[in-house]
């Protein structure tokens, strides 16, 4: 009797699955071969892959199920309350970015501030947009952030709304994150000429005192704190990870937050993030248009650090004359932009190495969405 009953189960669930969770499947596939085959971002693309799949079978029990009245918990829905409802995972993952980062390009430059300020434009464009489009305003505050690509911010400035749209702003967040290569060489390659992408720019040492190193997060912490107290805790967490790095007492500490830590806490974040991939939850018209908006805001980021450059380039003489496509890695996709914004440098010279600056710009626009994230707290909130 048990062996009929367990084949009728068996069937039953073959029975129910629906053409919407085949669909999620393949997306979740898409996901996995974009990780794998494409080597894009793979601590993130190839758990949200799997756990689009996961959560996506008829009767998962990786996810919360009515059974008979009954609430059984799943475990993915039980880390995303653990993790992510609370902000525990972003703020964690932002230890391991800070760790990750040296400012020290930056702080040899400073000037470069401007342009991770410069590539926030697609926010404040895109949270006025999203208003218009028909989203209240705490929605289209949660939407506009996923244009920086800084899925930690995005899914803080969501949580901190209550947004009715949290699933969506997460997985878009996350994969514009993840899908840097593929989305801003277009945008750049239509912006600055062949002439302007072959300009060089010195690439002498400048130090940077060690004094100065660790100076610099304490300061930028008490002064975000003051401009925008809501951001304390994203400034916060980053400026302590980065501290960490440079204060030359924790190196086994740092090591661990920018390897163990940064790598563990975005392999729970790609998979607890898939609970909100369910194919009811995610297939709807309204995720679909947010992913769009977050699309907008995201080409716009990368386009409005472009045309400041160029703008910038107008008043300063030949031999000061910025690379325009440094620009573009003012958003908060650490590294990723950079090296994409290297890359470029590259095909359109071979010996034109822009990294230094890239990064520079790069972690400029990590502090600058968490400000700008911020900002619109204390604006809206």
């Amino acid at each position: 009797m048990n062996f009929f009953q367990q084949l009728a189960d068996l069937f039953s669930n073959v029975t129910n699955i629906t053409l919407p969770q085949v669909a999620m499947w393949c997306i979740g596939g898409l996901l996995i071969y974009l990780a794998i085959k494409k080597d894009m971002e793979p601590t993130l693309l190839l758990p949200m892959g799997f756990g689009a799949i996961l959560v996506n079978l008829p009767m998962s029990g990786a996810v919360n199920q009515w059974v008979e009245g009954v609430l059984e918990e799943g475990p993915i829905d039980v880390l995303f309350a653990a993790g992510i409802a609370n902000e525990l995972f972003p703020l964690l993952l932002f230890i391991g970015i800070g760790a990750m980062i040296d400012f020290g390009p930056l702080l040899s430059n400073p000037k470069l501030m401007i342009f991770g300020a410069a590539a926030q434009f697609g926010i404040f464009f895109t949270l006025c947009l999203a208003g218009v489009v028909g989203f209240e305003l705490k929605d289209a505050a949660s939407i506009a952030i996923i244009g920086a690509a800084d899925g930690p911010t995005s899914i803080f400035v969501a949580n901190y709304f209550g947004s009715n749209y949290t699933d969506a702003i997460m997985v878009g967040a996350y994969s514009y994150m993840a899908l840097v290569p593929i989305v801003q060489p277009p945008v750049i390659k239509h912006l600055p000429p062949p002439t302007e992408r072959r300009i060089r720019m010195s690439n002498k040492d400048i130090c940077v005192s060690k004094r100065t190193k660790l100076l610099f997060p304490i300061v930028i912490t008490i002064i975000t704190g003051i401009v925008s107290p809501k951001s304390v805790a994203l400034i916060g967490f980053l400026m302590f990870g980065n501290l960490i790095r440079e204060c030359g007492v924790l190196d086994s500490l740092s090591e661990t937050a920018q390897k163990v830590l940064a790598n563990l806490v975005t392999l729970f974040l790609g998979l607890t993030i898939a609970t909100k991939m369910q194919a009811e939850f995610f297939l709807r018209f309204e995720t679909l248009l947010i992913i769009g908006l977050g699309l907008f805001a995201f080409i716009f980021d990368t386009a409005g650090g472009v045309v400041f450059a160029k703008i910038l380039n107008i008043f300063l003489p030949k031999d000061k004359k910025i690379n325009p496509m440094i620009g573009a890695a003012g958003i908060s996709a650490f590294p990723m932009s950079a090296r994409v914004v290297h890359k470029m440098g590259l095909e359109a010279d071979n010996s034109n190495f822009l990294l230094m600056h890239a990064i520079g710009v790069n972690v400029s626009g990590q502090i600058a969405s968490v400000i700008a994230g911020g900002m619109i707290l204390n604006l809206i909130g």
